[in-house]
């Protein structure tokens, strides 16, 4: 029986992460790890925005304020997960929310669409 090779299919999300007060000048290094982990499962970020200092719905760990960043980005099936175990892990992060935005596309859409919008 003839097999055809698979073809990988990736998957967007964005994320939602709230970095603690006291560790906001270590940003860089979380979105470095963050950028590590993406590319360690052949994703890539396709968007980083940091909204900044701001008030939280309610005090965590006796904090009033953190620091807000929202990355878009896409991989594998298994890259929330490992995600997920770094957000639980790492004391800097506070709060953090990983949400699917599409479900399953080739690598060479997600290049051809970065294209389009960077208008090449």
């Amino acid at each position: 029986m003839l097999e055809l090779p698979k073809v990988k299919r990736f998957r967007k999300w964005e994320t939602l992460f709230i970095i603690h007060p006291d560790y906001v000048d270590q940003k860089d290094d979380v979105l470095e790890r963050l950028k590590q982990i993406i590319e360690s499962k052949e994703g890539g970020i396709l968007k980083i925005d940091e909204w900044g200092m701001r008030k939280l719905a309610y005090p965590i760990e006796k904090k009033r304020q953190g620091y807000y960043i929202l990355v878009e980005f896409y991989g594998l099936a298994e890259l929330p997960k490992e995600l997920e175990d770094f957000f639980r892990i790492d004391e800097r992060v506070i709060r953090f929310i990983i949400v699917k935005l599409q479900n399953r596309f080739k690598k060479e859409e997600i290049t051809q669409e970065t294209k389009v919008k960077e208008g090449v």
